[in-house]
């Protein structure tokens, strides 16, 4: 008796993440922090803060925003929404002596989009048919003052978008010593070099700060790369892979 062919399965989004990071040299504990959620609708998101200066109190500055976005997100809340909740949030435990960074990165399967929500002053870089469009529309950090709005930027779902956010000490590598560097250029760089590999492109990226820091970093330095591509119909079924490697 022949055996029934396999089933065929559509074509899918694949949405590749990467993060690296680092802690500043010298001190045990990042103030950055990354969490990833799955969205009520399919989708997910990346959550990246970063606590002011560096240490255990720049953790849990950097984990209570983190944790208020998260717990909103996955109850539906739009992005600009648990923003500004997590911006109160801090605002309101602290009395507004007490500033981080965020930015949450999202891939919406019910708007078939992808979100980018600044609320820190540091651009965030999207590469879209190997154009690149840097976004650095001012934005002020969370927690400073009540009713902060985050800038809210969105993109339909399409192949080969790469998104990169970072944390302030990737973006000052090497300005200590005057050797500040291009990170637009040396991410578009690495996108065609690397050919959308995204944790090669993140290792490299991170790799480059820390030697602008001669080995030693002198901020914590987290990034975060999202990227769309697409999966052709066959008869291979969608598989989730996760991996992470995480010192302790």
């Amino acid at each position: 008796m022949t055996p029934p062919p396999p089933p065929r399965y559509p074509s899918c989004w694949i949405v590749r993440l990467a993060v690296a990071k680092t802690q500043k040299f010298g001190v045990s504990r990042s103030g950055d922090t990354v969490e990833i959620i799955e969205r009520p609708d399919g989708g997910l998101s990346v959550v990246v803060a970063d606590g002011q200066r560096s240490g255990p109190a720049a953790k849990r500055v950097a984990n209570l925003v983190v944790r208020r976005v998260i717990t909103l997100l996955a109850e539906g809340v739009r992005d600009g929404a648990a923003a500004r909740a997590a911006s109160d949030a801090l605002y309101t435990a602290r009395q507004g002596r007490v500033q981080a960074t965020l930015n949450i990165l999202s891939v919406d399967m019910d708007a078939q989009s992808v979100v980018v929500v600044r609320n820190n002053p540091l651009p965030v870089l999207v590469m879209r048919r190997s154009h690149l469009e840097v976004l650095e529309e001012p934005s002020e950090p969370v927690g400073l003052r009540r009713y902060t709005r985050p800038v809210v930027r969105e993109y339909p779902l399409e192949e080969n978008l790469f998104v990169l956010a970072f944390t302030d000490g990737v973006a000052h590598a090497g300005t200590r010593r005057g050797n500040g560097w291009d990170i637009s250029g040396t991410f578009r760089d690495s996108v065609q070099r690397l050919a959308g590999h995204v944790e090669a492109i993140a290792d490299a990226l991170l790799e480059e700060a820390v030697r602008l820091d001669d080995g030693r970093p002198h901020d914590d330095m987290t990034l975060v790369i999202l990227a769309i591509q697409r999966q052709p119909a066959g008869n291979l079924p969608p598989i989730r892979r996760l991996q992470a490697q995480v010192p302790l």
